[in-house]
């Protein structure tokens, strides 16, 4: 039985194709299509994923869309009447999509799909986002909780899946929403709503948490069980097209920063305290979960539980006794949280468990074999070095010691915003300029951003204060005491970016300024070839952690083909790239010429 699940329309667009209740490939269509978070139909995702199943088209025997398309055009025609006439503009932006394109789904995707004559199904916002998280969790049994910006009305929801069954208890509906929230403070902090959520995150240990007492007393009414109302006199959203209004700016005292200004103190404080609110937020709902509905696991999905602190919170308050979070929780894993749905809930297959997750460390993307990259780079000119077995995993654990940066093009393509040893640029974590030489030379982006460490999943312990598997990069977690530094009086008084001038750890490239790491756990059944180098790094060093973040630069996606590898390599200052057996070495490569500036046609933040 083989179901492709599609989102598309909104962000993030992707494919998944499960056939027989197993997952076969998943992809975003921004890696194909190189148009970060791509929103169009993935009809390349798609041919991908019929590719990697053997199949075409006619093979499949149901479509399913992640949500429910008329249910959200009644959402946003009521909300529009609601505020007319000041949402014309707003309304006039969006109906001619939604009139060529969103209500016509079942035949658009017969269209895209070369003639695929079957039915098309759907499946509600949150279901395929609670799909997502529970069909490929290890857990029997467990809560479901997922939190984003907004379905058709569903905002954040819980329920509890069994087996096969999984059933929607309570919900919290639009237009109050704790994505939209946080997304009101990504706008009004300068960055991009949907794609700078995470900025916002990192920006926060800069800042102090000033203004939580307004944002409880101006902008939410939090009960205790987690449910809450928005006061919606200083938001936008609804019918504008901001996320908030002069009320707003008047309450927090000034306008909102233009993107790509300096940021200063006023964004960091306000990151910090949107921040707090979201993770008090979060772990009230999860206690009032664990209490009503009994279960000892916790699934989590949708675009908040991307928000690794607080998801790192939730696991140290032992709200629960385990915690499973979809890597790809945004709107893309919606693709494939509906193709479970389809399989288990609107066919009834039943649902075996053996303690892991079936999501196969999230690397369903596209793989290339050694003979596809060698012919890419014979046909280009391009030089490389072929290494056989350990040697390669020895070779390149010493050039990073020597501190050296590497991209590292390995085995199938990430499914999901975190690089995880698939796509990733990598480097020591022991060196003190490492994370200034990435942010600036090779991602060229914000020099506040924290870089993620990659650790040997028996070593993790020894680093940091966690002992819990990690593979997805989901979780946050001090740097344990013993290798954290002291700091001066004089540098424990620093405000501000100048708190990323000092070392916080021996581990100093993926300290956060507040001592804390996000984490990506690595074993050697779901890593079979990032495992080995980390170990062989960790024999020559002692240290079994590397830097690990996306192989891509600042508004482009994560890369795709040894095509994009190569070009990306070429544009950054990144000194070596791995492609599966080869090794190539920058000052080896011809002379690298560009059309035109290579910036103008990403999407920046």
């Amino acid at each position: 039985m083989n179901i492709l699940g599609i989102s598309a329309f909104y962000h993030d667009s992707a494919a998944a194709l499960v056939c027989d209740g197993e997952i076969i490939a998943a992809a975003q269509e921004e890696r194909f299509s190189r148009k970060k978070h791509d929103h169009r139909f993935p009809k390349n995702a798609a041919n991908f994923c019929l590719r990697e199943g053997g199949i075409t088209s006619d093979g499949l025997d149901h479509v399913i869309f992640y949500d429910k398309p008329l249910t959200k055009f009644e959402r946003l025609l009521e909300t529009y009447l609601r505020y007319a006439p000041s949402g014309i503009n707003s309304f006039n932006k969006a109906m001619p999509l939604w009139l060529k394109e969103k209500l016509w789904m079942p035949d658009t995707i017969k269209k895209e799909l070369d003639g695929y004559k079957g039915k098309v199904l759907f499946c509600d916002h949150h279901e395929s986002h609670a799909a997502s998280a529970f069909y490929p969790s290890p857990f029997e049994e467990a809560a479901v909780l997922t939190i984003d910006g907004v379905g058709e009305w569903t905002t954040a929801s819980w329920g509890v899946g069994n087996g096969n069954d999984l059933q929607i208890k309570k919900e919290i509906r639009f237009p109050h929403s704790l994505g939209l929230l946080y997304s009101a403070f990504t706008y009004y902090t300068g960055f991009k709503v949907n794609s700078g959520e995470y900025k916002v995150m990192g920006l926060a240990p800069y800042g102090e948490p000033k203004y939580v007492d307004l944002i409880y007393e101006h902008l939410i009414d939090l009960k205790e069980d987690g449910s809450f109302r928005l006061n919606m006199k200083y938001f936008n959203y609804c019918a504008g097209l901001t996320m908030t209004n002069k009320r707003f700016d008047a309450l927090f005292g000034g306008p909102p920063r233009k993107p790509e200004s300096m940021v200063t103190q006023r964004e960091m404080d306000l990151a910090h305290s949107v921040q707090d609110v979201t993770e008090e937020i979060m772990l009230r709902m999860a206690r009032h979960i664990a209490k009503i509905s009994g279960q000892k696991n916790l699934c989590l999905a949708g675009g908040v539980a991307l928000n690794c602190v607080a998801n790192g919170k939730i696991l140290r308050e032992e709200i629960f006794d385990d915690l499973w979070i979809q890597p790809a929780s945004g709107d893309a894993g919606g693709a494939l949280g509906a193709a479970l749905y389809a399989h288990y809930r609107y066919l009834d297959k039943p649902r075996s468990v053996n303690g892991t997750d079936t999501q196969s460390g999230s690397l369903l993307g596209p793989a290339f074999t050694n003979e596809e990259i060698k012919t890419f780079l014979d046909e280009n000119g391009y030089v490389a070095t072929h290494c056989d077995g350990s040697d390669l995993f020895k070779n390149v654990a010493q050039l990073i010691a020597d501190e050296n940066v590497i991209g590292w093009f390995q085995g199938r393509m990430e499914f999901g915003p975190r690089a995880l040893g698939g796509r990733s640029i990598i480097g020591d974590a022991r060196s003190t300029k490492m994370q200034s030489i990435m942010n600036l030379k090779i991602k060229y982006r914000e020099s506040f951003r924290p870089f993620a460490p990659s650790v040997l999943r028996e070593s993790v312990s020894e680093y940091f204060d966690i002992d819990y598997d990690s593979p997805y990069m989901l979780l946050v977690a001090p740097v344990n005491k013993n290798r954290q530094l002291p700091m001066t009086e004089e540098q424990e008084n620093l405000f501000g970016i100048e708190k990323l001038k000092v070392p916080r750890s021996d581990l100093p490239a993926i300290t956060h300024v507040d001592y804390s790491a996000r984490i990506q756990t690595v074993t050697p059944d779901a890593n079979p070839r990032y495992y080995p180098l980390i170990k062989a790094f960790e024999e020559l060093t002692g240290s079994g952690v590397l830097i690990n973040t996306s192989f891509n630069v600042r508004g482009e996606p994560i890369v795709c083909t040894p095509e994009d590898a190569y070009r990306c390599f070429m544009r950054s200052d990144m000194d070596y790239l791995v492609m599966e057996d080869y090794l190539l070495d920058k000052r080896n490569q011809p002379e690298w010429h560009e059309k035109e500036d290579w910036r103008s046609q990403f999407e920046l933040d």
